[in-house]
């Protein structure tokens, strides 16, 4: 497999592929797809279609950039609002201890309230931070019965702590 012809001929759909994906032009990605391509070659069978590899490859790199933290930590920009929660005085008083614990008490019932299925997605996701694919295997039910009932469960918690927001 000679990557310069592959660059050659995939070149455009690999750069759109993450342009598409990332909403950016990304070089290092751009690099790190043919970097893959190039380590994998040899698990690359002749009987699939080259260009969908290539694409598959193209996606998941793009999608795992997003998930990573240095994507994160570098989309987060500064505006007023944060600055000032920066330079603000971080030492909890007496008071504001107290309201974080009210605040917390009234979610704690807020989700106690919640029917038994949607109370077990919206702890798994919430809390636990787990993903719709882990929470679909551990319940035993579709992905989009997952978003469902996380909705459905988010939509409530906005009704109930309507006087936090």
């Amino acid at each position: 497999m000679d990557l310069r012809e592959i660059i050659r001929n995939h070149g455009t759909t690999v750069r759109n592929i993450i342009k598409r994906i990332t909403n950016e032009q990304n070089e290092d990605l751009e690099q790190e797809v043919y970097t893959k391509i190039w380590k994998n070659s040899d698990k690359y069978e002749e009987k699939g279609v080259l260009n969908a590899w290539i694409r598959t490859i193209s996606a998941n790199l793009s999608k795992d950039y997003l998930k990573s933290s240095q994507k994160k930590l570098s989309d987060n920009t500064t505006n007023d609002e944060t600055v000032m929660e920066f330079v603000a005085d971080k030492k909890e008083t007496p008071e504001s201890i107290m309201l974080r614990r009210e605040r917390q008490q009234m979610i704690s019932e807020a989700i106690n309230k919640l029917k038994p299925k949607l109370r077990e997605v919206i702890m798994l996701y919430e809390i636990e931070n787990k993903s719709y694919e882990e929470i679909s295997q551990k319940i035993k039910c579709p992905i989009g019965t997952v978003k469902s009932r996380l909705y459905n469960a988010k939509k409530e918690l906005a009704e109930m702590l309507e006087n936090l927001m």
